[in-house]
């Protein structure tokens, strides 16, 4: 039977950093484990781009950003002593306020009309859920990913809150080039795309599976399939299975609110706020986020003062190997975690 409980958090009138206001946001989450009496023994998991809270479920496959076999009982995110939590993001689509919700104030979905989001806001909305759920200090914030973003941000933002960071597959500013730019020109061909107001004309379905196939090929998942499709037509048909799949439950419009927060995403200029141990992982074959960055973000912190290390993944699994080699990288997290202890 599987330990983890789903819920959600609904507050009212949350203020954007870009000056706009969402009158009503729900955020949904998943947890692990028991809050201890003090409310101390927490560890926030942050995750990427377009999955979601699910990731630190037990029996979570290796897809992008699952964390199974580093979240459970006796795992280095220890559940039978850690409190651990999982949010969704604001403006993601596994059951937090996004773009398919209903705006009170008109009674229709936001669609286009979605305020713009910061990474601030994304984790500015899980402080008030973490205060909601009596998390009183978090020993961790770890993340792969755009997770990686948050864990940096909450170092940055909130630095006196956690005892240390596990930034994963990522980096502190957004990827080269126009995210939402490029994103545009795929959903625009779509007939039913209506500027991103498509909630009553079909949805776009089929451009956002194409487009997580792209995108799942470029992670690496691809070449993690040859291990158990030797058939090239079998395993292109897997990946099509996957991204069918993943297309049914997420909704175009988290791409373009998550894409347009990392437009303003930049903790290296803040590196002297942060004020914990990191520890800054990568992969060796990750096309997004290459090894090549890791010299200059650990020069960067160090300079400013901060304990922050490295541990680079020996995986073939591209940017998917923070969870498809999990067990690669699991003594370095595990290690981390204790000397956090020790330290607290």
């Amino acid at each position: 039977m599987s330990d983890a409980i789903r819920g959600s958090f609904t507050f009212p009138d949350f203020s954007l950093t870009g000056g706009g206001i969402l009158p009503k946001v729900t955020l949904a989450y998943v947890t692990r484990g028991r809050l201890a009496a003090d409310g101390r023994n927490a560890i926030l998991v942050t995750h990427g781009y377009t999955s979601g809270p699910n990731m630190i479920e037990a029996g979570e496959g290796s897809a992008e950003g699952a964390w199974s076999t580093l979240v459970g009982p006796g795992a280095p995110i220890d559940t039978d002593r850690y409190f651990v939590i999982c949010s969704n993001m604001l403006g993601s689509s596994y059951g937090s306020t996004n773009a398919a919700s209903i705006d009170p104030r008109t009674g229709r979905p936001y669609g286009s009309r979605f305020p713009k989001l910061s990474v601030v806001d994304i984790v500015t909305a899980q402080k008030r859920l973490l205060e909601h759920l009596g998390v009183m200090h978090l020993r961790a914030v770890v993340g792969p990913s755009y997770g990686g973003f948050q864990a940096f941000q909450w170092a940055v933002t909130f630095p006196g809150c956690m005892d240390g960071v596990v930034p994963v597959v990522t980096s502190p500013l957004p990827p080269e080039g126009d995210r939402v730019e490029a994103l545009l020109t795929r959903f625009e061909k779509d007939a039913n795309w209506n500027r991103g107001d498509y909630y009553d004309r079909g949805g776009v379905h089929a451009t956002l599976t194409a487009l997580r196939v792209d995108t799942l090929t470029r992670y690496g998942l691809a070449a993690s399939l040859s291990e158990r499709f030797a058939d090239p037509a079998a395993r292109d048909a897997e990946l099509l299975r996957i991204a069918s799949a993943w297309a049914d439950g997420f909704d175009a419009n988290s791409l373009f609110i998550l894409g347009g927060a990392m437009e303003t995403y930049d903790v290296a200029k803040d590196y002297r706020r942060i004020k914990v141990p990191v520890l800054y992982v990568l992969s060796r074959t990750d096309a997004l986020f290459p090894p090549s960055l890791a010299p200059g973000v650990i020069a960067g912190l160090r300079g400013a003062g901060v304990e922050a290390n490295y541990v680079e993944i020996d995986s073939e699994h591209g940017h998917l190997a923070s969870g498809a080699d999990a067990g690669k990288w699991a003594p370095a997290l595990r290690a981390f975690i204790a000397k956090l202890e020790a330290q607290a």
